[in-house]
């Protein structure tokens, strides 16, 4: 169990610029936590227009992962660990919005402008999930490099 973990926390060798990218995305769940608790149309509003089970529990539940989950991000805190929650919660974002998105069928707000349903609404709608699904997988598999928790704990 200890070496799980241990290679869970590990940086291997990623250089240390990864930093900068450990900010962006830790940021963005940080902040997006945040705003699910400030604001019931981020939150449960949004939850329960999507149809998700639970929608106060859930939407909590997801704010708590993003405030905890984005700043372990930021500090490069167990970062392979939970990069894994973060994976499956960008998936789950994208289907539940975006499938509804392409058919024109959205519970939540269509885009202000063209296109506002369709594959390239879809595209463009869906810049911000793709980053940060991109950026966790990356964190996932090279780790949070040199300038981390991680790294400190590891040696």
């Amino acid at each position: 169990m200890k070496h799980i973990l241990k290679s869970l926390a590990s940086p291997i060798d990623a250089p240390s610029s990864t930093v900068v990218l450990r900010i962006m995305a830790g940021g963005v769940f940080f902040w997006e936590g945040i705003l699910k608790f400030v604001y019931a149309n981020q939150g449960v509003g949004r939850f329960a227009k999507l149809g998700m089970p639970f929608p106060a529990f859930t939407a909590d539940f997801v704010g708590v992962l993003e405030i905890v989950g984005g700043a372990m991000l930021l500090s490069g805190f167990m970062t392979r660990l939970i990069a894994v929650p973060f994976v499956v919660e960008m998936l789950v974002a994208m289907l539940s919005t975006k499938i509804s998105l392409y058919l024109g069928t959205s519970p939540l707000p269509l885009p202000p402008a063209p296109p506002t349903v369709g594959i390239w609404a879809v595209l463009h709608e869906v810049r911000s999930e793709y980053a940060q699904l991109l950026t966790v997988l990356f964190l996932a598999i090279n780790g949070p490099g040199k300038c981390s928790i991680d790294a400190v704990m590891r040696s």
